[in-house]
């Protein structure tokens, strides 16, 4: 049987089909993996990607999926219709149930701008000093978990980091103009 015959027969694969998860499929491990392979993941994909790409181009890949995710959780995860107060205490809490890491929103001006903190972050808790900001993917996760719940565009972009000797990720968030 020729493969390409069958795999034309085959629906197009989306993003949702990928999040679909069977509690039960992991009976004896569990939902939750260790931070290190969850890194393993993270930083092989970045390696290669910057191999074949470029640093910018796995950088901005990184970003564009991160936010893909924000958007998905945002969807899926939380509630938009609360204010945002509320909104960010259920953020806050989801994320701390993931393990994702720890949430503070340290300032939030007028126009849209804020500055997030995220202590204890799968991607970068705990690496030595490597000089550069490393969480792209965090980046995007939290543009589009904003864009998603405000529905007008952010950018995130971080400020400080573990790997630059910070002992939390900070990020600036604005709204596109």
């Amino acid at each position: 049987m020729d493969k390409n015959i069958f795999l034309e027969e085959l629906p197009e694969i989306t993003f949702e089909d990928y999040m679909k998860y069977d509690k039960d499929s992991r009976g004896n491990m569990g939902e939750m993996i260790p931070v290190s392979v969850y890194r393993l993941l993270e930083y092989s994909l970045k390696e290669e990607l910057a191999e074949c790409f470029g640093k910018e181009k796995q950088v901005e890949i990184f970003r564009k999926a991160g936010y893909r995710a924000g958007k998905y959780f945002t969807d899926h995860m939380l509630d938009r219709t609360l204010p945002l107060n509320e909104f960010v205490s259920q953020l806050q809490t989801r994320m701390e149930e993931m393990k994702i890491g720890i949430l503070r929103l340290e300032r939030i001006e007028e126009t849209g701008k804020m500055i997030l903190t995220v202590s204890e972050d799968a991607d970068c808790s705990g690496l030595p000093l490597l000089g550069e900001t490393v969480c792209n993917y965090d980046e995007g996760f939290i543009a589009g978990i904003l864009s998603t719940y405000t529905g007008k565009e952010y950018t995130a972009t971080e400020i400080d980091c573990w790997a630059t000797g910070d002992r939390v990720c900070r990020f600036r968030a604005e709204m596109n103009e």
